[in-house]
């Protein structure tokens, strides 16, 4: 009869056991599987970033050339008055 129980016990205990060392592995699992995540979305912010930084310059260098050309044909346009008078037909 006390070996049934501490046979009883016994089991007992060691389901607790495997149920604690369950949840430990699932939590380790988990904390794993959101560290991953953790990583991937940071990767991916790194990356929008470098894009968005890559646009930024892209769009100023546009806007540069832009200015640039507007110079360049507004300068042509402030001569034009003086070509004609130089014009031998």
């Amino acid at each position: 009869m006390v070996k049934l129980i501490q046979m009883k016990i016994l089991l007992a205990i060691l389901a607790a056991l495997g149920t604690l060392a369950s949840a430990a592995i699932y939590q380790q699992h988990e904390a794993h599987k959101a560290s991953e995540a953790a990583a991937k979305a940071a990767a991916i912010l790194q990356q929008q970033q470098r894009d968005a930084d890559e646009q930024k310059k892209r769009d100023e260098d546009f806007r540069k050339q832009i200015e640039q050309d507007k110079k360049k044909h507004s300068s042509a346009a402030a001569h034009e008055g003086k070509t004609w008078q130089t014009y031998i037909p």
